[in-house]
């Protein structure tokens, strides 16, 4: 069992910082990597999960969503962006490979309307004040 929650705790710390270099550089999404820590450290640790929650990463990029009440339109289309920009290099790769292409433009499809049809938006703060 110990195994097992090292584990997690592991996993949890790269997803940490995986995702602070995603909140950095523009090609890297910190959202999902964000997320992962989240459900490791929950898995892991009260004490890790108690202060990733409190973080300013956290709160930033994933508070809202975990609460269920969405995202901003600026975090919605930051993360559309980063993927579309990922998947068309990897669909720019796959010339030889159309069943590759197919498969990776189903999933960008898939993930637009997710998050255009599936989170809700919410208000930017910054334009509330």
């Amino acid at each position: 069992m110990k195994l097992k929650k090292m584990l997690y705790v592991a996993v949890g710390c790269a997803g940490v910082v995986l995702g602070a270099v995603g909140a950095v550089v523009p090609l890297l999404p910190a959202f999902p990597f964000l997320l992962l820590a989240a459900y490791c450290f929950a898995r892991s640790s009260e004490r890790l999960h108690t202060w990733f929650i409190g973080t300013k990463l956290y709160k930033a990029n994933l508070e809202s969503y975990v609460q269920g009440r969405g995202m901003t339109m600026r975090t919605k289309l930051r993360i559309m962006a980063i993927v579309t920009l990922t998947m068309a290099v990897g669909f720019a790769m796959m010339g030889r490979v159309p069943v590759g292409r197919a498969v990776l433009a189903c999933v960008w499809v898939f993930h637009i309307l997710y998050f255009v049809f599936g989170i809700r938006t919410l208000q930017d703060e910054a334009a509330e004040s």
